[in-house]
């Protein structure tokens, strides 16, 4: 029997020169003299809160136990195979893009890096630029990475509060202020910056260049409704769903290689059930993950409870249908 059980892990907070120091409605506490920008949920050096293996971090145990926590769906054994953070721009990221996985695998590299955004919260006006205005070549972005005006060539869009945005590997892209994010992407650290709006920051334009799709599948993501619950996004990279279940949900393993799934709250506190184990209460802004060696667990609203839930594809799915606009 394994040792494994579902692990709350203690989010790290990550200082960011365009973030902020007011994480609401999220976190109450404010944390440290800086401005925070991204609180991961399932970095690898995120501790275990609770159980026999409190104080281990989430790296040490896929390096000591592999399998039995990422599961037989991922392709490397020895890492999580998904990170999750949350995201609070207060100030316009730069214009990035990253390899995919066969460009990341030429450097050395285990993956490329695919992501998504689940927008949590959305002021008016908030918007994204996500990929390159039809007809756009990439000496054409070089000339205008050069005149410092790379921004007007991306699509920029406005998002809104329940939206999911695809951004599959290659698609330049940036993320401006207004929106609180919930990133879920392939765990890779790859990311070429190719502009910064002048700012005096290190650029990678040839690398950048060579990443770049002309074509890719970003976009708003089509919502799909299964057996009560949203379909958020489901792309070869991983499948995101939203519940708010009404009362006692029980989750039994899917049949087919085994993976992790990672459980975060967005609204309300729930409280993870798995026999022989210690209930494990989760709140806003908490990740508990559940190991692929944990084959069934019940998951129970305190009052109520509205959470995300991400996970690997346990067999080959297609792009996800998208939009732009």
């Amino acid at each position: 029997m394994s040792e494994l059980y579902p692990l709350l892990l203690m989010p790290e907070f990550r200082e960011r020169v365009w973030g902020t120091r007011d994480l609401a409605p999220i976190y109450a506490r404010v944390v440290g003299k800086e401005p925070i920008g991204e609180v991961w949920l399932t970095g690898d050096d995120c501790k275990v809160a609770n159980g026999p293996l409190a104080g281990q971090t989430l790296g040490d145990l896929c390096a000591r136990f592999g399998e039995e926590v990422v599961g037989q769906a991922a392709l490397i054994k020895d890492r999580f195979p998904l990170l999750i953070k949350f995201l609070f721009p207060k100030q316009k990221l730069s214009v990035q893009v990253h390899p995919d996985d066969e460009a990341a695998q030429r450097i050395g590299q285990p993956c490329g890096k695919t992501e998504c955004w689940y927008v949590y919260k959305a002021m008016p006006g908030a918007n994204v630029g996500l990929g390159l205005k039809p007809g756009t070549t990439r000496e054409q972005l070089k000339q205008a990475i050069e005149e410092t005006r790379a921004e007007q060539l991306l699509n920029w869009i406005e998002v809104r509060t329940g939206e999911m945005i695809y951004v599959d590997a290659g698609t330049v892209h940036a993320i401006a202020p207004g929106a609180i994010l919930i990133e879920t992407q392939q765990n890779s650290d790859t990311t070429y910056r190719l502009y910064d709006y002048g700012r005096p920051r290190e650029l990678h334009v040839e690398q950048g260049l060579q990443a770049v799709r002309a074509q890719t599948h970003a976009g708003k993501a089509k919502l799909e409704v299964i057996e009560g619950h949203e379909v958020l996004v489901a792309s070869p990279s991983f499948i995101v769903e939203k519940f708010s279940p009404p009362g006692v949900m029980t989750v039994t393993a899917d049949p087919g290689p085994s993976t992790a799934q990672v459980l975060v709250a967005i609204e309300g506190t729930g409280v993870v059930e798995c026999s022989g184990m210690q209930p494990v209460i989760f709140n806003k802004g908490e990740a508990v993950v559940i190991p692929a060696a944990v084959q069934q667990y019940e998951l129970r609203p305190q009052w109520s409870l509205e959470f995300l839930r991400m996970r690997l594809p346990v067999e080959k799915l297609a792009e996800p249908e998208t939009v732009l606009g």
